[in-house]
């Protein structure tokens, strides 16, 4: 069995007020760790904000033993973040764990959709996990230690109507997550992407109350927990779902040598279905290992001729 006491942890849980942050923030401080509650305290759609909501979910740790403290720092405000950082700092002495749960929707059909919403959807997705990251990866390099959990989502793997905001800024958390892990390595920063579905305040709208009763937040968490934990994986995607879990991956195709002569683009038009085929796809270890794989394969055709 893996180790999941948090013990001696120090964790940092963005958009922990409600929801699914809620339950990690509860899960993590249940097991030990002590936890930074962070939570704007604003409307689904990132308007308003208090402390209060935080507060809320402190007291609750408080309540059961647990240690935790409360801000209100919203994610898109780097020095508001880098603040939040310094409080546990101060209070602890140092970061272990960043789960990075922070979000909003702005839902509307792409043509309905004005640019400011794409905008505030991906400054809070995108640019706050990048914030808050940012933030604690030096401490994390120094004490050669670290855990980050990038929330990221169904949209931005697959897409659904009416989230190309919020499925654009997700599947760019992916991107950030699969470099961070090869530059984390050396001194064992792990990082990974959790997708969750669970019924919150940000998808109840979106699905029928039989779904909704199905999907409790706390369902998710166990994924969380071994993406936190001291023998988590790294550059890995978890899905979790009402008990299920499911790992993503982006793949690569065997592909096919076409060449690159006039007849290129008929060649790739005539033998699309080939080159598509996911028989025997691969999962590139690196951005790197595209290129050479192709290579790999032009060289071999050369010699072949």
């Amino acid at each position: 069995m893996s180790n999941l006491d948090f013990k001696g942890r120090v964790a940092i849980v963005t958009g922990a007020g409600n929801g699914l942050g809620r339950q990690h923030a509860l899960a993590l401080a249940a097991r030990g760790a002590k936890v930074l509650v962070n939570d704007l305290g604003g409307a689904r759609d990132g308007s308003g904000g208090s402390v209060s909501a935080a507060q809320a979910v402190v007291d609750e740790i408080k309540a059961a033993g647990g240690e935790a403290i409360a801000n209100g720092a919203s994610v898109t405000d780097f020095e508001a973040v880098q603040a939040m950082v310094r409080q546990a700092v101060d209070a602890w002495g140092r970061v272990d764990i960043l789960v990075n749960n922070a979000g909003i929707l702005r839902d509307k059909s792409f043509v309905k959709m004005e640019l400011a919403d794409f905008r505030l959807v991906m400054d809070v997705h995108l640019m706050g996990a990048v914030h808050c990251t940012k933030a604690v990866w030096p401490i994390m390099n120094e004490q050669k230690y670290g855990r980050i959990v990038m929330t990221t989502s169904s949209s931005g793997l697959y897409g659904n109507f009416g989230q190309s905001n919020y499925g654009a800024a997700k599947l760019a958390l992916v991107g950030l997550m699969q470099t961070l892990s090869i530059e984390g390595a050396k001194n064992d920063i792990r990082v990974n992407c959790l997708a969750p579905t669970a019924a919150t305040r940000m998808t109840e709208d979106l699905m029928p109350q039989e779904v909704l009763d199905a999907l409790k937040p706390e369902a998710v968490v166990p994924a969380m927990l071994v993406l936190a934990a001291q023998d988590a994986p790294t550059r890995q995607i978890l899905c979790a779902g009402a008990g299920v879990f499911e790992a993503a991956n982006i793949t690569l195709t065997q592909g096919a040598w076409i060449g690159f002569g006039a007849d290129a683009p008929e060649q790739l038009a005539e033998r699309l279905a080939e080159v598509t085929d996911r028989n025997g796809e691969i999962v590139p270890q690196s951005g790197a290992a595209q290129g050479s794989n192709e290579v790999g394969k032009a060289m071999a055709n050369a010699r072949g001729r």
